[in-house]
């Protein structure tokens, strides 16, 4: 069974774990010599690796305004504009496809979230200035309305959490982005775009110095293990949903009056086959009583009849009894609605 899927319960659902999500994210500040550690770290990684592509890029935007400026926009607006408007268009048009999305969606931030609070990371910006990278945002803020601190407006910076770098959600939910409008975009331009948003968001996070390159694999990975949570957290969704609906109907059930909607309490469910009354047309004809009081005729019972095969053109079979007039009643027409459903199955 279910639920009819409502506007205002989704814009619900989706505003309390986010909310939730930016609750966790304050919460999960952590020491920032932990974070500055961990952010260390990686870049060590990257350059043992030869991976570490923030380092020319972040010198390319600080040294060219016309890239660094747009990437900026990029980084403090796409984020939250291009995934709600996402979301809000599979629920308008691709309506059955909509609960496996926007469950893959608020799977992954969660499993983004536990990164958060495991590992703290500093990013490439805030490292010491000894390490090379410039905070473009701070460099270019005169150009927006963000500050120096991350992409939040000015006067805000308090209300984000810096040090949650890993994973980067802004890859992540731009892959999700993509994936979506790859299979369902009627229109081949804006399935290349969907395609395209998740590289350039990747470009922009590096080129900012707001994220490493491992950082940006792991929202991919995030998303990916967000994927393959999906179908059992569906399945287990939909088994406590026929629980409490089970249970719903059962103390829904209890204290009406018999004859109404609902029977009457301590009665049988007329949806429970097992402990409600067999129905009239469904019962075994009652023997005739021989010789007992009340006026019953002594004659013995008639004897038992099998019933013939009801024929495929709707016209009496052989054995069928005579109906008033000459005519034969098909078996049909005698029967009970169980005894007409089993048969039809039958046959």
């Amino acid at each position: 069974m279910r639920l009819r899927q409502r506007w205002w319960t989704e814009l619900l659902l989706v505003v309390v774990v986010y909310m939730a999500y930016s609750a966790g994210r304050l919460l999960a500040r952590g020491d920032v010599p932990m974070a500055v550690d961990n952010g260390l770290a990686l870049l060590d990684i990257e350059k043992t690796l030869h991976i570490n592509f923030e380092d020319p890029l972040n010198r390319l935007f600080t040294a060219h305004a016309v890239l660094g400026v747009p990437a900026d926009f990029i980084y403090a607006s796409l984020h939250y504009v291009v995934t709600p408007v996402v979301l809000v268009w599979v629920w308008l048009r691709h309506r059955v496809h909509y609960r496996r999305y926007r469950t893959w969606l608020l799977l992954s931030t969660v499993v983004a979230l536990v990164g958060f609070i495991l590992m703290p990371t500093c990013p490439p910006r805030l490292l010491d200035p000894a390490y090379g990278f410039v905070d473009t945002m701070a460099q270019y803020s005169s150009y927006g309305w963000w500050g120096g601190e991350a992409s939040a407006p000015r006067g805000l910076g308090g209300l984000t959490n810096q040090y949650a770098a890993m994973p980067s959600l802004h890859v992540g939910w731009a892959l999700w982005c993509a994936v979506v409008l790859w299979r369902h975009a009627p229109y081949t331009p804006v399935r290349l775009l969907g395609v395209a948003y998740p590289l350039v968001t990747t470009i922009v996070v590096m080129g900012t110095a707001n994220h490493y390159f491992l950082d940006a694999v792991a929202g991919a990975a995030v998303m990916g293990l967000g994927w393959l949570l999906l179908r059992p957290s569906l399945r287990a969704a939909d088994g406590i949903r026929r629980q409490v609906f089970r249970l719903a109907s059962r103390v829904g059930g209890r204290g009406t009056p018999a004859g109404g909607g609902v029977v009457a309490a301590g009665g049988p469910r007329p949806d429970d086959p097992d402990d409600g009354e067999v129905p009239a047309d469904d019962r075994a004809p009652e023997k005739v009583r021989t010789g007992a009081g009340g006026g019953a005729t002594g004659d013995p019972p008639d004897a038992p009849r099998i019933p013939s095969p009801r024929a495929t053109d709707g016209t009496p079979a052989p054995g069928d009894p005579p109906a008033p007039g000459g005519r034969r009643t098909p078996v049909e027409q005698r029967e009970g609605a169980a005894q007409l459903m089993c048969r039809r199955l039958a046959y």
